[in-house]
């Protein structure tokens, strides 16, 4: 309803993620070892419940008992998906290390991340993208890993598929510099303004193409050593960091649901939120002009 109102363009787009605290314990992440044994104790569990609720013809003891056995049932059904979370936790490990990936019974869709503090705590991974001249929020995911590497792509399709076009520029942290990003970006008409990353060996600049480098991401390490590219960069701070700034304020700090499709639920609901009170300040913005 903004970009129908002219007050929200899709030139210059930041996009960043932020790490919110999952409703599950830490104590709620076990092995599969651990996993299989609660498994065949809450299959085990329903049965028994299931047989008093067909032996019982008590009214009020039999609500009770059918309630006891749902609740039976839900946790077997977290414990199942834990257990077909596993592999994917697992592929994410060394060899060596792969038998302590650890899934949890509470949300098995949540994840063990590093959270802003240092510190290692069961999250999710939410994404804002947002117009750098309003800061409206354009577009939302939310993620079961830390990582923010390849996301730059669906986030540019999910606003293409939303506006009917991709963004002018698109500007994203340092986690977000993969190459088939880069280039996909540049197929697309939008130009990446995404730090380049260290290389390893200090004598090396990072700027310079290197060997394997696709025309894309040559010509994304030469605009990124420019200083016009590095200013217009400063407004990914002044756009994305705002908008997780203001989400936090409102109380995005600890998830109270749980299960992906809730959290992605929750997001867009203060997506919603936000872009409403951006709408308020643009719309007064534009009547004083008027």
């Amino acid at each position: 309803m903004l970009r129908e109102q002219d007050l929200v363009d899709l030139n210059r787009v930041a996009h960043d993620g932020m790490r919110v605290r999952a409703s599950a314990g830490a104590a709620s992440f076990r092995r599969r070892a651990t996993l299989e044994e609660c498994l065949q104790e809450a299959q085990d569990q329903v049965a028994r419940l299931k047989e008093e609720l067909d032996d019982d013809p008590a009214a009020p003891s039999r609500r009770h008992a059918a309630a006891r056995e749902r609740a039976a049932r839900e946790r077997l059904e977290r414990v199942q998906q834990a257990l077909q979370r596993l592999p994917e936790l697992e592929a994410k490990k060394k060899a060596d290390d792969k038998a302590n990936a650890r899934a949890s019974t509470t949300d098995p869709e949540a994840t063990v991340m590093k959270m802003a503090d240092g510190g290692f705590r069961p999250a999710y991974n939410v994404q804002f993208a947002a117009d750098c001249g309003s800061q409206v929020i354009v577009g939302v995911t939310v993620l079961t890993a830390g990582s923010d590497m390849g996301q730059l792509t669906p986030m540019a399709e999910q606003i293409h598929e939303r506006f009917g076009e991709h963004p002018g520029e698109m500007l994203a942290d340092g986690g977000f510099a993969a190459h088939q990003d880069i280039e996909a970006a540049q197929q697309q008409g939008c130009a990446a303004y995404v730090p380049v990353p260290k290389p390893k060996d200090p004598q090396q600049d990072r700027y310079a193409p290197h060997p394997g480098d696709s025309a894309a991401v040559v010509q994304w390490r030469a605009r990124m050593a420019t200083a016009a590219a590095q200013a217009i960069y400063k407004e990914r701070a002044a756009t994305a960091e705002c908008v997780n700034a203001q989400a936090r304020n409102r109380g995005l700090v600890r998830l109270a649901v749980r299960g992906l499709r809730k959290v992605k639920a929750i997001a867009l609901w203060f997506a919603v939120a936000h872009n409403v009170v951006c709408g308020m300040r643009l719309r007064g913005a534009a009547a004083l002009v008027g």
